[in-house]
C-alpha cells in the first residue's frame, strides 16, 4: 500500500471509528438503547414516520445534541491545536495560547454573574474570546519589533493572566450559594446544558472556522518550515498567520461558549495524531479532527454514565490527557535514546 492510499485508510477507519461511537453513546444512559432502536429511531425521523415517542424524546431531545455537540467540541479544539501547533512551531502550543479560553470564560461568568439567560451568557463567552485575541493584537502590533511570534506568545499569555485574575474576582464577588457553583461548575466544563439551539448555531460557525483552515493547509505546513522559507516560496507569512490565527480563534471561542473551559485536548490531540500520519499539517488536520471529535465522544459518555452525578469533562480531560501526554513524552523519550545508541 502507498503512502497516500496508507493515509487514506486511516481516515476512513478513523470515520468508522467515530461513527460506531457516536452509536454506542447513543445507546448509554439511565434508558438503554439497542443500535436497532437508534438507527430505526432516526430512520424513521427522516422519513417523517412518529416512531417510539419515548425514543424519539431519548435520541433528538437529549443524547443526540449533546454528542453532536461533543463532536464540535472536540474536532474545533484539535482543529486549532493542530494548527497553532504548525503555526508557531512548538509542540506545546494549545488553543489558550492567545488568551481564548480565559477570555471565553471571562465573558460567560460576568453573564453568569449578572444572571442572564443562557443564550446571552453563551454569547458573551464567545465575544470574550474574540476580544482577547483582539487585545493580543493590539499589544503584537505595539511590539511587533521584537519579533511576531514570541511577541503574540508573550501577549497571549499576558492577556490570559489578566483574564484568569478577574474571573478568579468574579468568583470572589459571587454569591457563594447561588452564582458561585454555577461559575465553577461552568468553568470545569460541561455539555449537560447543550440545547439543539445551540448545535445549529455552532455547527455553522465551526465549519466557517474550519474552510480557511482546510484551504490553506499546504501553506500553513510550509510555514511549519520557517518564515524565512516560506517567504522564499512566495507565501505572505503575516497574512497566512493572520487568517489561521482568526479561523483558529473563531472556532476555539464557538465551541468554549457552549462546553466551558475544556484542556489538553488541544494539546494532546496532535501529538496522538502525529504518530499515525507524522507532521505534514495536510494530513495532520484531519486526523486531528476525527481523533478529537472521537476522544471527546468518550469522554462525555464517561462524565455522564460513570458516576451517580456527572463528572465535568474538564476534570476528565486533564485526568486522561495529563496521563496520555506523560506516555507519549515517554514514548518518544525512548525512541529518540535508541536511535541515538
Amino acid at each position: 500500500m502507498d503512502e497516500p492510499e496508507h493515509i487514506s485508510a486511516i481516515v476512513a477507519a478513523l470515520t468508522g471509528l467515530l461513527v460506531a461511537l457516536v452509536v454506542a453513546a447513543a445507546c448509554i444512559g439511565p434508558y438503554p438503547l439497542t443500535p436497532a432502536t437508534v438507527v430505526a429511531t432516526i430512520v424513521d425521523r427522516l422519513a417523517g414516520n412518529p416512531g417510539d415517542p419515548t425514543a424519539n424524546a431519548v435520541l433528538f431531545d437529549v443524547r443526540l445534541p449533546r454528542i453532536a455537540a461533543a463532536v464540535l467540541v472536540g474536532a474545533a479544539l484539535s482543529a486549532a491545536g493542530a494548527a497553532y501547533q504548525s503555526l508557531f512551531r512548538n509542540p506545546l502550543v494549545s488553543p489558550d495560547i492567545l488568551g481564548v479560553s480565559s477570555g471565553a470564560g471571562l465573558g460567560a461568568v460576568i453573564g453568569l454573574l449578572f444572571g442572564l439567560p443562557v443564550a446571552l451568557v453563551e454569547l458573551l463567552g464567545f465575544a470574550g474570546g474574540a476580544v482577547a485575541v483582539v487585545l493580543v493584537a493590539i499589544l503584537a502590533r505595539a511590539l511587533r519589533h521584537h519579533g511576531d511570534i514570541l511577541v503574540l506568545v508573550l501577549a497571549g499569555i499576558v492577556v490570559g493572566a489578566l483574564a484568569s485574575a478577574a474571573i478568579s474576582l468574579a468568583k470572589i464577588l459571587a454569591d457563594p450559594y447561588g452564582q458561585l457553583p454555577l461559575i465553577t461548575y461552568w468553568l470545569l466544563g460541561s455539555l449537560a446544558g447543550v440545547r439543539r439551539e445551540d448545535i445549529f448555531v455552532v455547527a455553522p460557525t465551526v465549519i466557517v472556522g474550519l474552510v480557511p483552515l482546510f484551504l490553506l493547509r499546504w501553506r500553513i505546513g510550509v510555514m511549519a518550515l520557517g518564515d524565512d522559507d516560506a517567504r522564499s516560496l512566495g507565501i505572505d507569512v503575516r497574512r497566512v498567520r493572520f487568517v489561521v490565527i482568526a479561523a483558529a480563534t473563531l472556532i476555539t471561542a464557538s465551541v468554549v461558549a457552549i462546553s466551558g473551559v475544556v484542556g489538553w485536548v488541544g494539546l494532546m490531540v496532535p501529538h496522538m495524531a502525529r504518530l499515525f500520519v507524522g507532521t505534514r499539517f495536510d494530513r495532520l488536520l484531519p486526523v486531528s479532527i476525527l481523533l478529537g471529535a472521537a476522544f471527546m465522544v468518550v469522554v462525555d459518555t464517561v462524565a455522564r454514565t460513570v458516576a451517580r452525578i456527572e463528572v465535568p469533562i474538564g476534570i476528565l480531560t486533564a485526568l486522561i490527557g495529563g496521563g496520555l501526554f506523560v506516555w507519549l513524552m515517554t514514548r518518544r523519550a525512548g525512541i529518540a535514546s535508541w536511535r541515538r545508541s
